[in-house]
């Protein structure tokens, strides 16, 4: 499923695959102020842990966002694979549907306390500083930067999954369920271009 060039990142022998759900706020390129209509939308991504030439980072297997010129800005902008969903967030629960691709994936779940003292295996997945996309005959590069990732505690209540595509890899229950505040970032590819 990687594209020539990426290869998977393994903690301590095992890969790992994580579902991740967010709210984009502000979201602009660094010329241009946000603009609510377009910056502001909900998130799912599918992605994996990879390395291009010794840099670590993320690959997404799939990303889509609730509004559907947020993803056209997106992959205009970025050229990164956004498609749209319908989604629904609220306290405890979240989820996206999207019936072009038969996909839809609901999740419930409850948030705990604070994690004061983060394990290696959690700094391995949110200390991620480097985003790679497949072009076609390149990878497209983006460089991250965030503060570390605030971590709460979380217990799942419920999970629906249908991804056709991923569904033999995502057969169980997720080994791990973490909830974030969020953080602010910041995004640049290897043309300059900050978002």
């Amino acid at each position: 499923m990687l594209p020539k060039g990426l290869v998977l990142d393994l903690f301590e022998g095992q890969a790992w695959i994580s579902l991740v759900a967010f709210t984009m706020e502000k979201i602009r390129p660094r010329i241009l102020p946000p603009f609510p209509p377009i910056s502001n939308f909900h998130e799912f991504n599918v992605r994996t842990y990879v390395r291009h030439q010794e840099k670590a980072g993320v690959y997404f297997l799939s990303v889509e966002g609730a509004k559907k010129i947020s993803c056209w800005m997106a992959r205009t902008l970025s050229d990164l694979p956004y498609r749209f969903a319908s989604m629904q967030r609220k306290k405890g629960y979240f989820a996206a549907k999207n019936p072009k691709r038969a996909r839809h994936v609901e999740v419930q779940f409850e948030v705990g306390e604070l994690i004061e003292e983060k394990t290696a295996l959690e700094l391995w997945l949110t200390e991620r500083y480097g985003l790679f996309q497949d072009a076609g005959d390149s990878i497209n590069t983006f460089d991250l930067h965030h503060v570390p990732w605030t971590l709460q505690e979380a217990s799942l209540k419920e999970i629906h999954f249908d991804y056709p595509a991923y569904n033999a890899l995502l057969n169980q229950n997720p080994a791990l369920i973490h909830f974030s505040p969020g953080v602010q970032v910041c995004s640049w590819n290897a043309l300059g271009f900050q978002f």
